[in-house]
């Protein structure tokens, strides 16, 4: 494989090149030599290690070189482009008491939007302005001339067909706006008229047959701006855009295709377009890309506003049907469903150290690590201790996985409260990291000012003590409790020194699984 010096050496991950917290460069591109070269390289272990001709070394994981997917989630690319019967089992949906609750049930949801263009949701309380309340557990709301919200029933003094009763035909809204929002929620209050049923299609399928039975008019919608607008007394809004947008590679990124706001196309071949556009309208009524469902009160759809055509059937004038909606973005939504799926896999990574490291032997104590470490969060949960209490009462011994406590009990301090809350501070906050990084140092503190605590530690840890520095001098005993998180590091230490019953009956990880969640969204 041949690589770029300059992507290469861009892809730094060093501390002196990126930083560790944020991840963001530390330099700029012209701050490289002109003459960039590899001076050597080797790899051992997964790792490639580069020796750079202006002496710079870099260590890159050989999995980060193998490249993963250069597509943003936004276009066709992994997709499946589904027809209606695709769905004969039923919609994705869920439980909004389940949605709200569970993370897991929150990441399906949101994997339902990015795979399939929508989700349903179930349950959701059928008051006014929930359908905000809905948006605002993934992302923004986006507020357009419509307001932060729209009704969706009969008004008397309209400004656009959806607020009356007449039927839609397969849409995507906006589109006379750039850019477009790109995601719309419809939350049913109340449907009791006749009619009113809703219909989804998908129209990166309906671009894919075109593009499949009729590439010439593929080719010809993707590249003729088309002039969408909008106007009311106090709108004017237009954007020329393509019915079907492509990225550079051809891929289907972006549907726009709504009839009622089509304006004037002027220019090229008009004859073209609209031999084209009829048949790619012809598409999106085929019967068997028509979704046809019924919202109940309590149901919240959310969809793809760049994928998805929605629809609905015509309903009585008189009937009593209102939906609220409102729009969003897909960029808040994936940025969300990512960081849950990061979340995932951390508390996964730390299930795996409580489940493998963690069962060996913990210092010479009674107890393996783990049992040490989930009877401190247990005690500290008994305690009625707050949740970050818990967390760092639970974790607070995890810079010893690694095989660092080894170097403890063989006479060198492994500052393994330091490593632990460095590596943690990835996914919580510093009243989670604090506690930990201190609890060493409270020890210390209270063999200082406790006379009695001495004679309460184990054998291990008395002979820990004496590595890890032995009893504070007065005036760092003073310092230490001036520190902001010095009161819950002692706390910590209490439940550690207690932490050691080999006949206690403590939770699993799995117990602390939630509660750890909900840190790491603080």
């Amino acid at each position: 494989m041949t690589l770029s010096p300059y992507w290469l050496r861009d892809n730094c991950p060093c501390a002196d090149c990126r930083d560790p917290r944020t991840g963001q460069k530390l330099f700029q591109i012209t701050d490289l030599p002109g003459d960039l070269t590899i001076g050597d390289s080797t790899e051992a272990d997964g790792v490639l290690v580069v020796e750079w001709s202006d002496g710079h070394s870099t260590r890159y994981p050989v999995d980060f070189l193998v490249g993963a997917s250069d597509d943003d989630g936004r276009t066709e690319l992994g997709k499946p482009l589904w027809a209606a019967a695709d769905f004969a089992a039923g919609l994705p949906e869920a439980d909004w008491a389940a949605y709200v609750a569970e993370p897991a049930e929150r990441v399906a949801v949101l994997r339902a939007v990015r795979r399939f263009g929508f989700a349903l949701l179930r349950e959701v309380p059928a008051v006014e302005r929930q359908v905000l309340a809905v948006a605002r557990t993934f992302g923004y709301v986006r507020e357009t001339n419509y307001g932060e919200l729209f009704d969706v029933r009969v008004e008397a003094d309209a400004n656009n067909l959806a607020f009356t009763n007449v039927a839609i035909a397969p849409h995507t809204d906006n589109p006379y706006r750039d850019p477009v929002p790109t995601l719309q929620l419809l939350h049913c209050l109340r449907n009791e008229a006749e009619g009113g049923d809703s219909g989804l299609v998908d129209g990166f399928r309906a671009a894919a047959l075109l593009r499949a039975e009729h590439p010439a008019d593929f080719a010809v919608l993707t590249g003729t701006p088309v002039p969408f607008v909008f106007r009311d007394r106090g709108t004017e809004l237009r954007a020329d855009r393509p019915l079907i947008e492509v990225d550079t590679l051809g891929r289907i990124r972006e549907v726009r295709f709504n009839n009622r706001s089509i304006g004037t196309l002027r220019g090229g071949d008009v004859e073209a377009f609209y031999r084209a556009y009829r048949r790619f309208a012809e598409i999106t009524l085929r019967p068997e890309l028509q979704l046809e469902f019924r919202l109940g009160p309590g149901d919240c759809l959310i969809f793809d506003n760049t994928r998805l055509l929605h629809a609905r059937t015509a309903f009585e004038q008189d009937g009593a049907r209102h939906l609220q909606g409102c729009y969003a973005d897909l960029d808040s939504l994936a940025s969300t469903l990512a960081v849950l799926e990061r979340r995932a896999a951390a508390l996964d990574t730390l299930a795996g150290l409580f489940e493998g490291e963690g069962a060996g032997e913990y210092l010479g104590e009674a107890v393996t690590m783990a049992e040490h470490m989930l009877q401190c969060g247990a005690l500290a949960e008994a305690a009625g201790a707050p949740d970050h209490l818990v967390a760092a009462a639970l974790l607070h011994d995890v810079g010893h996985f690694g095989g660092s406590g080894l170097e403890l009990m063989a006479g060198q301090d492994n500052r393994h409260s330091h490593t632990g809350a460095d590596w943690l501070a990835r996914w919580f906050g510093p009243e989670v990291t604090e506690p930990i990084r201190l609890h060493v140092a409270a020890k210390r503190y209270l063999c200082a000012v406790e006379p009695s605590y001495l004679a309460l530690l184990s054998e291990a840890s008395v002979f820990t003590l004496q590595v890890q520095g032995g009893p504070m001098s007065d005036a760092e005993a003073a310092a230490f409790a001036a520190l902001p998180g010095a009161a819950d590091a002692v706390a910590v230490r209490r439940w550690d020194d207690l932490a050691k019953d080999a006949d206690a009956v403590t939770p699993g990880f799995e117990h602390f699984r939630a509660l750890l969640g909900r840190l790491m969204g603080n």
